[in-house]
């Protein structure tokens, strides 16, 4: 383990903020942290805001803090499994749902809430939703994503008319009971409370399970050592518009150490409660402690043969065929005396955990999801087997030298540390890939640390691809945000990396490519970003993920002439026919267009101009670089080389044709020719290393502060290149509306966490179909952060779009209406304003064929 960087908060004079306690963490598959904080006045003592801090992990610094109202400390904070809603509990009882506000990172608002009043909450949790996959480290070799990845029968908690799962919280308190909260189609909130058992008693620590079969299981323990673990089985229903809870008491179990003449009275208190999965309610770990130290156990929930006498299974011929089975927790294994333990982090990954995977995971070297991380008071943290409990890894502080032992190194791990480190951490969070581990310490800075996928042990190259390429391709298939993967990435593993991505993807069937098309771009650009020899495919990444919107946009707009027309889409064959057709001369083209084929209206596609614009505008770039196409520094080299790319374009510029791979003379001299010709406009490329991810290649740990992103330190050695470089006085972009904003714009606006892609937050546009592009990107970004649902996405003090697009924003007229030649779809594709065919360049005046008007320029 190494540590990554560190974000403290800035002294205040008259306010500080200081860790809650207890202190709560919790790590969306978003990759957001939330963690608490208690902001204190100095000169008053009682004035205390009980404080909700969110933060992106590629930007520390920019956190957003909430004062989240509660009157009592925040005890507990959950994700839900989408990472756009979080929930908050309190000691007064009080729960609240916390939702993004225009789907934005760094406004969130309270929607819904409940209360409990002066029953503080122990344990919460969101309702399960019946999604559950296992990563098969057997099959990590498999061609199919079907294999390595499959989906888990598991039913929900509570499910709707027609199977759809219900949302909705379950919470346990302090007295015992258990309460839970449904939230209805409407947005009504249906709630509802009852008791664990008859026999109320004090519940100091409690934590929440699902099973396969849709119940839920409840842990709880009075906090005392010589008192019985409780298990209870909790079934939610709905009856007659009203929430019932049944509860049954399951087997119990007394800690090992209570049994142990030596330790009988050594570790009075449980400290710490878990289930070692979120749906695996048969294992659970346990952690006693004293002042001075702790000890661990891992139970398991097993079925056992119950013996019946002989005389009794002869007389009962049902006993006799089978023998009867009674439940039972049985100790996997346990530690030895440990330093006290302050925190314990359990790994989110769904690995499975049959003995060939286990076999393989251990021949291989795969970490990632079989450890489980506990912190200490020395300010250490050690990674323990969640099966076995040996030391598989361990961090001594950030103030000493940080460093993954290897498993055997015993004499390392339990050598007696003097004077070590005053800090130590409250909360730890596992990334949900189990590559990244957040803590925050006792004076309320984060700790990021990097967590091998060997746990240190050295690999070859190959096998370290491999874990990462694995880990990749399960974000890819599930959605979730890869940014923990990024931090193992070197930029000499960027090229191969992406070249196998794009391997295992080709071999999947059409439907997962379809599916899976937009998020492998998306992880390319990420990857390129790492390495500045590949810094210019990022920017063609991200070309290629824009071209691919503007692309279904206008195939959408087609329809058949007829509607019975059978067989394919009309965007289906668009495809066939300039597929099949490579022409370089627009008018044959044309003709083999069966226009009776195709019907379009006149103004949603002139509304769409900028987009249109865009695309003529990308394409006397790539030709006006053509000449430079040896420099791989420079976007556009890889767009240049990818036919299915270049095929996207062709089918909107029918007349352009894939330029071979060694291009003739001519050609590059009417290339070179071409920006003096005419106007070139110039790209707006995304911004490359605008996040702490390049930063943290090194050794050293980065020292942040929160609040101040000039704090982050100058990256690397080499120098920025020169296209990616804005001037103060450039024009700054609407990355989805495809429009400028001005060189000093004032216009508020949203920029993606992951990608950087700024767009307004308020629409410029009045028509319907420029409405209905923008509503595609108001939940994620055209990377596809958050897979369809809320995007990590930041507002920025930025622009007014300028006056000279005003006409862009005008309502459609009632001119231009009826039916549409699609030839006229690649005139305005190819020639709104300013466009290219191959060999001919159009300015404003020509007509479609570049024949005749003033704007016609043939070029030499």
């Amino acid at each position: 383990m190494e540590l990554a960087y560190v974000c403290e908060w800035e002294k205040r004079p008259k306010s500080t903020h200081c860790p809650s306690i207890p202190l709560v963490c919790s790590w969306s598959c978003r990759n957001l942290v939330a963690f608490t904080t208690d902001l204190k006045n100095d000169d008053d003592d009682k004035d205390v805001s009980h404080m909700i801090h969110i933060i992106d992990t590629e930007h520390p610094w920019d956190v957003y803090s909430i004062n989240s109202g509660h009157t009592e400390v925040i005890s507990c904070l959950e994700w839900d499994q989408s990472g756009s809603r979080l929930l908050s509990a309190d000691g007064d009882g009080q729960i609240k749902c916390w939702s993004m506000s225009d789907h934005l990172v760094n406004s969130w608002e309270s929607v819904l809430s409940s209360s409990l009043d002066g029953d503080p909450i122990v344990a919460l949790s969101w309702l399960h939703n019946g999604v559950k996959l296992a990563l098969h480290v057997e099959m990590s070799g498999s061609t199919n994503f079907g294999e390595k990845f499959s989906r888990v029968k598991f039913s929900p908690s509570l499910t709707l008319f027609g199977g759809k799962p219900m949302e909705g919280w379950l919470a346990v308190t302090v007295s015992g009971l258990v309460t839970v909260s449904l939230l209805k189609p409407g947005g009504a909130l249906l709630t509802a409370s009852e008791s664990l058992c008859r026999l109320r008693g004090r519940v100091a620590l409690a934590d929440i399970a699902f099973t396969g079969g849709g119940n839920i299981v409840v842990a709880a323990t009075d906090g005392s050592s010589s008192s019985p673990v409780q298990f209870y089985k909790v079934v939610v229903s709905v009856v007659s518009e009203k929430c019932r809870i049944d509860t049954e008491l399951l087997p119990s179990l007394f800690l090992r150490c209570t049994t142990d003449p030596l330790r009988r009275e050594k570790y009075p208190a449980v400290t710490h409660l878990k289930f070692l999965t979120r749906e695996n309610s048969e294992q659970v770990l346990l952690c006693a402690s004293n002042q001075s130290g702790s000890i661990v156990e891992c139970w398991s929930l097993r079925k056992e043969g119950l013996p019946v006498n002989n005389i009794f299974q002869h007389r009962s011929p049902v006993v006799g065929e089978k023998q009867p089975t009674i439940l039972k927790w049985r100790i996997l294994t346990t530690t030895n005396d440990l330093e006290r333990v302050s925190a314990v982090a359990l790994p989110k990954l769904p690995i499975s955990i049959s003995n060939t995977d286990l076999k393989v995971a251990s021949d291989t070297k795969f970490c990632p999801g079989l450890g489980l991380a506990l912190a200490f008071h020395d300010g250490s943290i050690q990674i323990l087997h969640r099966l076995s409990l040996h030391t598989m890894g361990v961090f001594y502080g950030s103030s000493s030298s940080s460093s993954g032992q290897r498993p055997g190194d015993e004499s390392a791990i339990k050598r007696q540390r003097t004077g070590g480190p005053a800090l130590h951490f409250k909360a730890l969070q596992f990334s949900w890939t189990s590559l990244a581990l957040a803590g925050v310490d006792n004076h309320g800075k984060l700790h990021m640390l990097r967590v091998s996928p060997s746990m240190g042990q050295v690999l070859e190259m190959n096998t370290t691809l491999r874990h990462l390429l694995f880990l990749l391709e399960y974000c890819m298939v599930t959605g979730y945000d890869w940014w923990d993967v990024l931090l193992h990435v070197q930029p000499t593993m960027v090229h191969n990396l992406v070249e196998k991505l794009h391997e295992e993807y080709m071999r999947q069937n059409q439907a997962l490519q379809q599916v899976l098309a937009t998020r492998i771009v998306a992880v390319k650009a990420s990857l390129c970003k790492l390495s500045t020899a590949t810094a210019a495919r990022a920017c063609d990444f991200h070309a290629k993920l824009l071209l691919m919107a503007i692309s279904s946009t206008l195939k959408s707009l087609l329809r058949p002439h007829v509607l019975n027309t059978p067989d394919k889409s009309p965007g289906d064959r668009l495809t066939e026919i300039c597929a099949k057709n490579t022409d370089t001369d627009i008018d044959k083209v044309m003709i083999n267009l069966k226009t009776e084929e195709f019907v379009l209206d006149g103004p949603p596609l002139q509304s769409l101009q900028q987009l249109i614009q865009w695309v003529g505008d990308f394409v006397l770039y790539l030709l006006a670089n053509l000449p430079n196409q040896g420099s791989m520094v420079r976007p556009g080299f890889g767009f240049m080389r990818d036919g299915a790319s270049l095929g996207m374009l062709r089918e909107m510029l029918p007349g352009m044709t894939a330029p071979p791979q060694d291009p003739d003379e001519s050609l590059i001299d009417e290339c070179c020719l071409l920006p003096s010709q005419l106007l070139v406009a110039s790209m707006d490329w995304l911004p490359v290393n605008d996040g702490v991810i390049v930063k943290v290649q090194g050794k050293h740990p980065l020292r942040l502060q929160f609040g101040k992103a000039s704090s982050l330190p100058g990256g690397g050695t080499t120098a920025p290149l020169e296209v990616f470089t804005r001037s103060p006085s450039s024009q700054r972009m609407d990355n989805l509306r495809c429009v400028h904003m001005g060189v000093c714009p004032t216009e508020e606006s949203k920029a993606c966490t992951r990608c950087g892609c700024v767009t307004m937050l308020r629409s410029p546009n009045k028509t319907n179909a420029m409405k209905q592009w923008e509503q595609r990107w108001i939940k994620n970004c055209l990377c596809g952060a958050g897979a369809g649902n809320v995007t990590g996405i930041k507002t920025d003090r930025w622009s007014e779009v300028d006056q000279d697009d005003d006409e862009l924003r005008e309502d459609e007229e009632e001119t231009n209406k009826g039916q549409f030649d699609p030839a006229a779809m690649f005139l305005l594709c190819g020639a709104a304003h300013r466009g290219f065919f191959y060999g001919v360049a159009v300015l404003p005046g020509a007509d479609r064929r570049g024949a005749a008007g003033s704007g016609r320029v043939p070029l030499p």
